[in-house]
């Protein structure tokens, strides 16, 4: 009988030798394979997908002012925005799906004060329907600016902005886009000046003698803000036809409707305990209350705020 040391040296002649003739046979195999080019029409993609241009043959329309389809420079600038938006998949897919809880609640406010539906797109190109703050100090839905947000009634102190209420804060944007509308003539105009601001917008206009934001030139950001509002809203009023699918009512975030209303009068010490006091979380109340932006509310004499409270499941 052989000894196990004996027996472990034959096995590991054999196991390296079939390794090495393993290794000899595939370095060979390769080889034959590296010598036979495929044909063009046999090449294999390396990252196997299909990236398609967007076809522009329609008739565009923003804020219900027609798309100038006769200026190719136009065309090009929306061609451009519909590609970046369409393969940019996380972010344009996150905007779909925050829609379902946002345009219920601006679509009627929209409506109410005479401004066009289209202007919720703005909301999506300045914040992508999220309560964002700007490294310039802008904040909200609206991307309002300190300044603007006081001239149109939202207060802002160390315990509330209403930068982040979104009825508030919609009603406020719709006074401004109106008032821009009234000094510039279209919505195009008005749009690319609720991006830029009115003083610079209009300064443009006297220094470049243009009246329309489409025969003007503009920095990077308000040159391509009208074409991505453009495009945002094509893609997200025909998701399926620029890939984007959500099958089911459950993929899309829910709009916030279970909650109740209270009329605060009096300040609130600890909103920590408010919450359980009313049968739901500290984390639940600033979600459906993102203005409240301390752990407390101290209310002046006279001053009353409409809290949302919402119901755990």
């Amino acid at each position: 009988m052989r000894s196990d040391s004996s027996m472990f040296r034959g096995a590991m002649t054999v196991f390296v030798g079939l390794i090495f003739f393993g290794a000899t046979k595939s370095s060979e195999g390769f080889k034959k394979v590296e010598d036979q080019a495929p044909e063009p029409q046999e090449a294999v993609s390396r990252l196997p997908q299909i990236i398609k241009s967007v076809s522009l043959e329609k008739t565009y329309l923003l804020a219900n002012e027609a798309f100038p389809m006769d200026n190719f420079d136009a065309l090009e600038r929306l061609d451009r925005e519909l590609l970046v938006n369409s393969y940019w998949h996380s972010s344009t897919l996150l905007n779909i799906k925050s829609a379902r809880r946002y345009f219920p609640v601006i679509e009627p406010i929209l409506l109410e004060e005479g401004v066009p539906d289209d202007f919720k797109y703005v909301a999506v190109i300045e914040s992508n329907l999220r309560n964002e703050t700007s490294p310039a100090g802008a904040r909200g839905l609206w991307q309002f600016m300190p300044v603007s947000a006081k001239g149109y009634g939202l207060e802002i102190s160390s315990e509330v902005d209403e930068r982040y209420h979104l009825e508030k804060s919609t009603r406020a944007a719709c006074k401004l886009i109106k008032r821009y509308k009234q000094r510039f003539d279209t919505w195009s105009n008005a749009f690319g000046a609720y991006n830029m601001g009115e003083t610079r917008f209009a300064k443009e206009q006297g220094i470049q003698n243009m009246e329309s934001y489409f025969d003007m030139n503009f920095g990077i950001e308000t040159g391509r803000y009208l074409f991505r509002i453009l495009a945002v809203k094509e893609i997200m009023e025909n998701p399926t036809d620029f890939g984007f699918y959500t099958d089911a009512e459950d993929k899309l975030y829910r709009p916030f409707t279970d909650y109740h209303t209270l009329t605060v009068s009096e300040s609130i010490p600890n909103l920590g305990t408010y919450a359980v006091e009313h049968g739901t979380t500290y984390r639940l109340l600033k979600v459906y209350n993102p203005w409240l932006t301390s752990n407390k509310l101290n209310i002046s004499p006279g001053k009353i705020y409409d809290i949302k409270v919402p119901k755990i499941k």
